[in-house]
């Protein structure tokens, strides 16, 4: 290299260290494709040309134990999508951070919202999609309590509006590949905050896992709701549905099945969350993609031969 070309070179990185110091120090976000957030309006206009199709995640702000953020549910759903939207074009349109999560109140920082709020604020969102020319949506669920609201949703959409959407879980289920991997414990409890969530968070968002602080619960369940774990672990499905109905409810509700009533941890499972491994987290996410792709790819199919 001659020397004028080193005293340039030298230049520049001055210049380029001098503009770093004048920016925002706690920046790290690059532009994502297909991202709403990140998007310009002619961006968006031109993944009109290329595709009609919407991912909303419904999602939630709730505590998720000492070893994962507040916005789990959030972050973790728009990561899915945003994977998804790499390889098909398809609109990445997150709404809300809070959804439903009275029973997690027990806990600070939790917010929850009336369900009758979530569906207000999304169908006015859908509106406004299908008014810039948006006819298909796919409504994702990204936290356990917005599950009837989902379904709700869905079917909003479809009886007053002129766009079709479909519940994204049962969209893909046909064509989602089981995991190869054993789970830690089959015969413990493993749910909220526990090592499938954890596995995925490491895989979706590792610089906000703190797995260290990851403390093992001791569940307090009624009686009853404990006499029917390992029935549900085994696959019952009167069990399962009996167990989640009346598991993880408010406070108010009377049942004792609030998180902190059940667990001071917040963690709802038995299993230490240490367990959560990012090979797990990164098959699950991958076999997520892999089946949504397959559906889109269905889906734009059958609909090119109306």
């Amino acid at each position: 290299m001659t020397q004028n070309k080193i005293i340039a070179t030298l230049i520049l990185l001055f210049f380029m260290a001098q503009l770093s110091a004048q920016t925002n120090p706690l920046w790290s976000e690059k532009k994502v494709k297909n991202y709403l957030p990140h998007m310009t309006t002619k961006e968006v206009a031109e993944l009109l040309e290329k595709s009609d199709m919407v991912i909303i995640p419904i999602a939630a702000m709730e505590q998720h134990g000492d070893h994962l953020p507040m916005g789990t549910d959030f972050i973790n759903g728009i990561e899915r999508s945003k994977l998804i939207a790499q390889e098909r074009d398809v609109l990445v349109a997150p709404v809300l951070f809070a959804g439903q999560s009275p029973y997690h109140m027990g806990f600070p920082g939790t917010i929850s919202l009336k369900a009758e709020t979530i569906l207000q604020v999304h169908l006015e969102a859908v509106d406004c999609l299908i008014k810039h020319g948006f006819k298909r949506f796919m409504i994702m669920n990204s936290h356990g309590g917005n599950t009837a609201i989902t379904g709700y949703l869905v079917d909003q959409i479809n009886q007053n509006t002129s766009a079709t959407a479909v519940n994204f879980e049962e969209a893909i289920r046909p064509f989602f590949a089981k995991s190869t991997m054993k789970k830690v414990a089959p015969l413990l409890l493993d749910r909220h905050a526990g090592t499938p969530e954890t596995s995925n968070s490491l895989y979706l968002m590792p610089d906000l896992v703190q797995l260290e602080l990851g403390k093992q619960s001791d569940l307090a369940l009624p009686s009853h709701l404990r006499n029917m774990i390992p029935l549900m672990l085994e696959g019952d499905p009167t069990a399962t549905l009996l167990f989640l109905s009346e598991g993880l409810k408010a406070e108010e509700t009377g049942k004792k099945t609030s998180t902190l009533e059940m667990t001071p941890t917040g963690v709802w499972g038995e299993v230490n969350p240490k367990e959560a491994t990012v090979e797990r987290g990164r098959e699950n996410a991958l076999n997520i993609v892999k089946a949504s792709v397959q559906f889109i790819d269905k889906w734009n199919e059958l609909v090119s031969k109306k």
